[in-house]
């Protein structure tokens, strides 16, 4: 019996009680209190590493991680409980009834499907995950979890009408990028859809664009402003052809979906790739009183002008992810931001000698540093500006054409 099956066991689940919750600055002190009671240091061991992940997964997981089992990578790559749950809707919306989830993991994503009524095959082929699997979706008696390699069944022998995979993107701990890579392969994936034509797959926020195949919906994903990862949408299972953005909110419970403009306009010209056609100022006097940061699930989806176009606003630069404007109203829709809005105060040439000598005269002590299309690192700048004194400020430093500027301003 391994010892994640020994955590399993009633006296495994009495020793977990007993490490949680988890606080770093008591493990050596709770460690020998444990090993005079008889406790095995191996078994302790393995306790205070799930206490440790169940701490760190509260954030993913909410209630639901203080009875679920991890490991480092499955955690790590694990989808968040109410994004799964927006996955699970995609299926239900399209009339699925049974989907195989290729690459389970610690179960994550069948526990959202089968929380929604989903029956679902979960595969992992490594024997250890698909047992914390099978653990963790034990409340959804809709779910199956096998050890198997998932690429060896036969989807019409099991009735599977639809597919979800999230492909491995670590090895050794290090993430991975070539879509090659991934394990299984995503182009491997990818031809699934041949077999089963209602096909998701899960993919890091930093895959390119030129990667995806043609005929789908790419979505990025951004809870509270941090994006968190990608799908790729076959089939019935796709709402649009191309890139979209899916904004939340921290809790999850807010969500806007973020189109193309051209895709919200019945009958319009879908235009170019790289969106609509918006005026992008010529010299940094033309910064308006206000500067939208879009957020980063738009910018990876590339629809940074399509946002640009519907706040009436302009590009900094064509290649940098800023606009300028003038309403004084930080966007959002459903509930949900989808950029921030900085109200401009000054602008000023970027230099670290000017810039020093503009937050002194004001008396800032306190700044918040932005950057796009400037080579700089903030933590090592912010030494260098001997901030001293009562007010705050936003520095966010970028490019009008080739010229250097720092916009001075206050968040909306």
């Amino acid at each position: 019996m391994s010892l994640i099956e020994h955590l399993m066991t009633p006296r495994g689940e009495e020793l977990l009680a007993l490490v949680e919750p988890y606080d770093s600055s008591t493990v050596l002190t709770l460690t020998a209190t444990l090993r005079a009671q008889g406790w095995e240091p191996e078994l302790i061991a393995a306790a205070l590493t799930q206490a440790q992940f169940r701490w760190k997964a509260g954030e993913k997981f909410g209630p639901f991680a203080a009875r679920m089992l991890f490991t480092r990578d499955g955690l790590e790559q694990a989808t968040r409980l109410p994004v799964a749950v927006h996955h699970a809707r995609r299926y239900l919306n399209a009339g699925i009834t049974h989907i195989v989830d290729l690459t389970a993991g610690i179960g994550a994503d069948a526990m959202a499907f089968g929380a929604l009524g989903l029956r679902v095959t979960a595969c992992d082929i490594d024997a250890e995950t698909a047992t914390i699997a099978a653990h963790n979706v034990r409340p959804f008696p809709e779910v199956q979890v096998i050890n198997a390699d998932s690429l060896t069944l036969d989807f019409e022998t099991h009735g599977i009408d639809a597919i979800y995979a999230d492909p491995a993107r670590r090895t050794a701990g290090r993430r991975v990028f070539d879509p090659a890579a991934h394990l299984p392969p995503l182009p491997t994936v990818w031809d699934l859809a041949q077999r089963v034509p209602a096909l998701g797959v899960k993919v890091g926020p930093g895959i390119g664009h030129e990667h995806i195949p043609a005929g789908t919906e790419a979505q990025w994903v951004s809870v509270g402003g941090d994006v968190v990862e990608a799908s790729v949408w076959f089939g019935p299972l796709s709402h649009t052809q191309g890139r979209t953005a899916l904004l939340m909110d921290h809790a999850g419970q807010a969500a806007h979906t973020f189109r193309r403009l051209d895709d919200e306009r019945e009958g319009a010209d879908r235009g170019t790739a790289s969106g609509p056609d918006v005026p992008v100022i010529a010299t940094p006097s033309d910064i308006g009183s206000v500067v939208y940061e879009p957020d980063g699930a738009i910018i990876r989806a590339g629809l940074v002008r399509d946002l640009a176009a519907r706040l009436d606003a302009s590009l900094l630069d064509p290649s940098i992810a800023y606009l300028t404007g003038d309403s004084a109203v930080a966007p959002s829709a459903d509930g949900v931001r989808l950029a921030r809005a900085y109200r401009v105060e000054d602008v000023l040439p970027y230099n670290v000698k000017n810039l020093r000598s503009y937050l002194k005269e004001r008396k800032v002590g306190s700044v918040e540093i932005k950057k796009r299309g400037i080579d700089i690192t903030p933590e090592k700048l912010r030494p260098q500006l001997g901030l001293r004194g009562p007010h705050s400020c936003t520095v966010i430093l970028t490019r009008v054409g080739s010229a250097r500027v720092a916009i001075i301003a206050q968040p909306i």
